[in-house]
């Protein structure tokens, strides 16, 4: 019988070793995960981590698991990071049968490794997948193969304060299908990729365009779940707006166009007093994980939080007004131009979306109490 060390430091080699391919089930990758440290990790890949934008970084390894039409998910397993053989037939490709979501993972001050809250996007991926009529994984393989992607490329998870690595669930349609109907065969996959800030130019306030031209989604649409059909349309407006020194674009509802619904890749809110207002998730605006957790952190603060129909006019008379996404977490917004009358809100120290900011990476780094059970350690 083989001496389990022994065992582990050849699957090391034979499936880390930087020559030949590399595949790691995931069976493998949790014992070499709990193994004695023969298994170790650069401290960090060669990355300017000073200069880290919102980009795509090839990573290490890649999580992958297939299930065919009303079956389970098989066991997923960690590959190198590399391309996906399609079929021209696949469900994604002709009919835009496709979630995804976005995570993170943070590396704390005493190096710890956290991700926040991806059980809440395993729901949010099985909610998607039954609007999309597709198979989806469990909440446990979910939050297990971002945890085994995190983990795999932990030497890409930025130093403290520098980023955080951005975690890309994807769930398509891979079987061939010619006529309109659900895909025979589905793909779970996880990417990663380190991160910088979302917005080119950092921290700095958002100077958004209030778009009433183009509509982000309409009742009854799939506007509430993270469908990749929602964003390829969104294009347009956004390169209109960036081509006019904008940052991003804030869509009205396509029924009255007078109600705010959010911006491309983020929720908004904003302040009034001690009244903090949000629109509500009727099934045109995405329920974002980022707008859930800052709603009760700001309760918590005794800010009286209101999800409602949000009319623009209101964008005149608010004192603050922010974001809050995972890609963008919680950004202040300096200025909103309507109709041509552009707003401008308080900027600087003393925010309520700095208060509520600081609390929010607080927690995610493991600096401050975690009292919502939201964190997960994953060393």
């Amino acid at each position: 019988m083989i001496h389990r060390s022994l065992y582990l430091r050849g699957l090391a080699k034979a499936s880390l070793s930087k020559v030949g391919a590399r595949c790691l089930t995931a069976q493998a990758a949790t014992a070499l995960r709990d193994s004695e440290p023969m298994f170790r990790y650069e401290e960090y890949a060669d990355v300017d981590w000073n200069n880290l934008g919102f980009g795509l970084t090839r990573t290490d390894y890649m999580y992958m698991a297939k299930c065919s039409e009303n079956n389970a998910f098989q066991h997923g397993r960690l590959s190198d990071y590399g391309n996906v053989e399609l079929s021209p037939a696949a469900g994604v490709l002709n009919y835009g049968q496709g979630l995804f979501e976005g995570t993170k993972a943070y590396r704390g001050d005493d190096g710890r490794i956290f991700l926040f809250r991806p059980e809440q996007n395993a729901i949010r991926m099985q909610i998607g997948a039954e609007r999309m009529c597709m198979q989806s994984p469990s909440v446990q393989q979910f939050v297990d193969a971002v945890k085994q992607t995190a983990l795999a490329n932990k030497r890409w998870i930025p130093p403290p304060g520098k980023g955080s690595l951005y975690l890309r669930p994807l769930l398509i349609g891979t079987g061939p299908i010619l006529g309109l109907s659900p895909a025979p065969e589905y793909t779970f996959l996880v990417y990663a990729s380190p991160v910088g800030n979302y917005f080119k130019d950092g921290m700095a306030p958002l100077n958004l365009y209030v778009e009433d031209e183009f509509h982000r989604a309409t009742r009854g649409g799939a506007g509430g779940v993270k469908s990749i059909s929602n964003y390829a349309p969104v294009l347009k407006a956004i390169s209109k707006a960036k081509g006019q020194g904008f940052s991003d674009v804030l869509y009205l509802d396509s029924v009255h166009k007078k109600y705010i619904e959010e911006v491309s890749s983020c929720n908004i809110f904003l302040v009034k007093g001690n009244v903090i207002s949000t629109p509500e998730t009727v099934g045109t605006i995405l329920e974002g994980i980022t707008r859930k957790s800052i709603i009760d952190i700001a309760r918590d603060y005794g800010y009286k939080v209101e999800e409602r129909p949000v009319a623009v006019d209101e964008l005149l008379r608010a004192d603050e007004v922010f974001t809050t996404g995972t890609a963008v977490s919680v950004a202040t917004v300096g200025s909103i131009t309507y109709k041509g009358q552009r707003v401008e809100y308080k900027i600087g120290d003393g925010l309520v979306s700095q208060k509520l900011y600081k609390t929010l990476v607080g927690i995610q780094v493991g600096k401050i109490e975690d009292k919502y059970n939201w964190v997960v350690d994953i060393n």
